[in-house]
């Protein structure tokens, strides 16, 4: 009986009970016929057969030569190696103990059992499905990763049934290599759409929070603050779970994605001639659509997303690079550099300037028709309050440089008068011996600058450079209440701490403040509320307060409550500040305040603006009348058409305000 004979056989059906297979590795080649090359051989092959038989032959093999046109070879003949047919490198490791031809003899006892420690033999039926459903998974994951948006809100159905380009190509490059080439290329591209992957969630959680992408260059220094800002938000525990969680689904991503397409490639090329028509059907259909704009809604059948997705990253990269040139010639540039000291805010001379910033005052909670309502009700009610005491006020609109988060870039646009839009930039302006708001206050010598900075709660080196004569952190205020998640201490103590260190003291110089408040910081729960100033104390009472307050956890999951207890988390820093002047300012108190950034695209329900109010308040007419020609609206409440400049303009038109020719 030759051996094509026996192949036959065992292939029958009725007797093995399974698929054929391919037992050529063992056999030698038919008389004078030509070898035929090997298909690369699908690593669970084993699992699709049942006990005792061979392996499935491609059709078009030597194997599959008629018995009558073949000699008929001895049964127990062994096949000399020089004329076996030459396999794939992959085909024998492929192969595994399951698809080894079978010899016709039994398994000796105490062989070893094939696959999966026999389970896969023992349950045939089992095993296929599981390798199915395996490589099912293996291909979801794989067009999930080419097709998946990197901006959470983009994501829906349409998003997943589309054709990408990326994945034709890939198709047809990975068919035409030869076996080696395949696949060393087929676990390099695997491993790169893992990271390509990673990127897109990782910009998932950018425009989450910054209503942006991540930047290659320059944002390593956020994930920093980001862990951080875990730690004091949710503890010690919360910061490491969420941690540990990325690293997990960051390394599960790279090595599923890796090991996805490394299975498809041997499916492909076990199944060449179908993988071929698939690809070139597919590759005609994207074409087509391209050609046509056809859609499903808005969004495009025909993709290469991922093309232009890492095309628009290359470009980010370039420009962060060169970006460092660019400021460098814009921050030589200044127009009071030379100014004399004594010619310096001389409109201001003997008045008290507080700067103050209020965390995630944007635009949105005085518009938004949400929060407007509430939001409108309290700055009327400060416009009137602070009018009854002999203040006046003005505002207007500045576009910060950022939104979501990054004050210390919106704090330092607007005290230098440059656009500080990345961290980069930031090094460089603190590092350099460009002029503050603050540093020309101090150069005029009629000030004592101070910081009064709750956020801050470690060393602070930047400190030095924007010129403050003194700087009170969290540990510098006297409070000994509880943290409000993030917020070390409530605005209300902060703004009493300021009366008591520094603007209460009698026979005292004039004082320029920049005063940063810290309770409307995300994650705006709990949130401290309004009491009476003489019980504030040591703080203390605000652990009472703080129990009566809302749990971050359960806040956030529902963007509802979060837009709340963001609104109300404003309203307690205007309140803040609006009751600190009717109780403590006088003729010679002129306040600026303004917010640094718009809050998180949570709050903002996709709105992409990034203006913030600002106000002057003072009770010197004179103050105001220097900024009649700025056009801001009366009152505590910006017109929507009041002016809007960019955050960097705010110094020098200050400054000219303020001088000689003011």
């Amino acid at each position: 009986m030759s051996p094509f004979t026996r192949s036959r056989q065992l292939s029958d059906p009725t007797e093995g009970g399974a698929e054929p297979d391919d037992d050529r590795a063992t056999k030698e080649p038919a008389g004078d016929q030509p070898e035929a090359e090997t298909p690369e051989a699908e690593p669970d092959t084993g699992a699709e057969t049942a006990p005792d038989t061979a392996p499935e032959a491609e059709p078009d093999t030597a194997v599959e030569t008629a018995p009558d046109t073949a000699p008929e070879a001895e049964p127990n003949t062994e096949t000399a190696p020089d004329t076996a047919p030459e396999a794939e490198p992959d085909t024998a490791v492929d192969a595994g103990p399951d698809t080894a031809p079978h010899t016709g003899s039994d398994e000796p006892p105490g062989a070893p059992k094939p696959g999966w420690f026999g389970w896969r033999r023992r349950y045939p039926r089992v095993a296929r499905g599981v390798s199915v459903g395996t490589t099912v998974l293996a291909g979801a994951l794989v067009l999930f990763a080419l097709l998946v948006p990197n901006q959470v809100d983009k994501i829906e159905f349409a998003s997943f049934v589309r054709i990408p380009a990326e994945g034709v190509l890939l198709a047809g490059l990975l068919l035409a290599l030869p076996p080696k080439a395949r696949r060393i290329t087929a676990v390099v591209m695997g491993a790169f759409l893992g990271l390509v992957t990673i990127l897109k969630f990782v910009d998932m959680g950018f425009y989450q929070i910054l209503a942006r992408p991540f930047d290659l260059v320059l944002d390593w220094i956020l994930i920093e603050n980001g862990t951080d800002f875990l730690r004091e938000t949710f503890g010690r525990t919360g910061q490491v779970l969420a941690v540990t969680g990325v690293i997990v689904l960051f390394v599960a991503v790279l090595v599923l994605t890796t090991l996805s397409v490394v299975r498809l490639t041997r499916l492909m090329v076990r199944h060449r001639p179908v993988a071929a028509r698939t690809t070139l059907i597919l590759g005609t259909a994207w074409m087509t659509c391209m050609t046509l704009g056809l859609q499903i809604g808005t969004v495009p059948i025909a993709t290469k997303g991922n093309a232009e997705f890492l095309g628009n990253r290359v470009e980010q990269v370039r420009a962060g690079l060169k970006d460092a040139r660019v400021f460098e010639k814009q921050a030589a540039v200044d127009a009071f550099a030379k100014t004399p000291p004594d010619q310096l805010l001389t409109g201001l001379r003997g008045k008290d300037v507080l700067f103050t910033f209020i965390e995630s005052y944007g635009r949105v909670a005085i518009d938004d028709p949400a929060m407007a309502q509430q939001t409108d009700a309290v700055l009327k009610e400060g416009t009137g309050r602070l009018k009854a005491a002999g203040f006046a006020s003005r505002s207007g609109w500045l576009q910060s440089p950022v939104t979501g988060a990054g004050s210390w870039l919106a704090h330092s646009t607007f005290l230098s008068g440059l656009w500080i839009k990345n961290q980069q930039r930031y090094r460089n302006l603190t590092t350099s011996d460009r002029m503050t708001l603050t540093k020309y206050f101090g150069k005029t010598g009629a000030w004592r600058t101070v910081g009064i900075v709750p956020g801050v709660r470690r060393a602070w080196p930047e400190g030095k450079y924007f010129g403050l004569d003194h700087i009170y952190d969290s540990e510098h205020l006297g409070y000994h209440g509880p943290y409000f998640s993030w917020t070390p201490v409530p605005d209300q103590f902060s703004m009493e701490a300021f009366q008591r260190l520094e603007h209460g003291k009698k026979d005292r110089e004039p004082i320029m403040a920049e005063i940063i408040l810290a309770s409307s910081h995300n994650p705006w729960s709990p949130i401290a509320r309004m009491i009476d100033w003489d019980d504030l104390g040591d703080g203390s009472v605000f652990h009472r307060i703080k129990k009566e307050g809302t749990n971050p956890t359960e806040v956030w999951k529902d963007p509802e409550r979060v837009r709340t207890e963001y609104r109300r988390a404003i309203e307690y820093s205007i309140r803040s500040l609006t009751e600190w002047v009717e109780r403590y300012g006088d003729e010679d108190t002129v306040l600026v305040f303004l917010g640094d950034h718009q809050p998180v695209p949570t709050v903002t329900a996709g709105d992409t603006g990034k203006d913030v109010p600002i106000t002057i308040v003072a009770k010197d007419e004179k103050v105001l009348d220097r900024v009649a020609d700025w056009n801001w609206t009366d009152g505590l409440k910006p017109a929507a058409n009041a002016p809007r400049w960019g955050m960097d303009k705010f110094r020098d038109r200050f400054m000219t305000a303020y001088g000689p020719q003011g």
